[in-house]
């Protein structure tokens, strides 16, 4: 099925979990923000019921806090939160990375080059939305690369949490910088250059998530 028949037939409550996704990482929709089922039915033109079944998602994904009746608020993050989230990418990040060098095919390299230069294109064109989208697509391909369908499940559980985490960079050429090395590395088959700089990865994030808060 093609891109494009597939976008049609896209359930409504996947639409607008998708839209308000993408707003919460973003930054459209900040955090503490009131999400209510009537206004973002309005706003997005559906019924209530999809954006019931859409804040549902989001709560389960853990960027939505939900709130009595028909409402919630996009979560605020606090440090022991975001403390948490970096020491479970810390933990599995350098794994996926080294898997992806072992087990990575030619069309796996190609979607993960794919997602760099988009970002990297996006990031020296000063647009920080798409830089932000296409480098946590970058990660969601490594994964993908590595292979392992429990550490797919595992990523999954955090997915969305780590795409607004990667929204805290402000360096976005250097972001992209960082991800050509881990590219070469997987590209290279050299999973110790691959685990190690995906150590360093994580020394940038959680310093770019440290400032971005204080």
């Amino acid at each position: 099925m093609s891109s494009e028949l597939s976008a049609a037939f896209e359930p409504e409550s996947v639409r607008v979990a998708r839209v308000v996704r993408e707003q919460i990482v973003d930054g459209t929709r900040r955090p503490g923000s009131r999400l209510v089922e009537r206004d973002l039915a309005a706003e997005l033109g559906v019924s209530r019921i999809p954006v019931r079944d859409a804040l549902r998602t989001l709560v389960a994904e853990g960027l939505v806090t939900p709130r009595p009746r028909t409402w919630a608020v996009v979560r605020e993050f606090s440090d022991a939160d975001v403390a948490q989230l970096q020491e479970v990418r810390e933990a599995t990040e350098p794994l996926q990375f080294r898997l992806a060098a072992r087990r990575r095919s030619a069309a796996q390299l190609e979607a993960l080059a794919e997602a760099w230069e988009r970002e990297d294109a996006a990031a020296r064109a000063g647009d920080a939305p798409g830089a932000r989208r296409a480098g946590a697509d970058f990660h969601e391909r490594v994964v993908d690369a590595a292979g392992n369908p429990v550490l797919a499940e595992l990523h999954g559980v955090t997915a969305s949490r780590v795409r607004w985490l990667l929204g805290q960079h402000t360096d976005l050429v250097a972001m992209a910088d960082e991800h050509r090395g881990l590219l070469a590395a997987v590209r290279d088959g050299d999973e110790e250059a691959a685990a190690r700089v995906a150590r360093e990865h994580l020394g940038t994030s959680r310093t770019a998530a440290t400032e971005r808060r204080g």
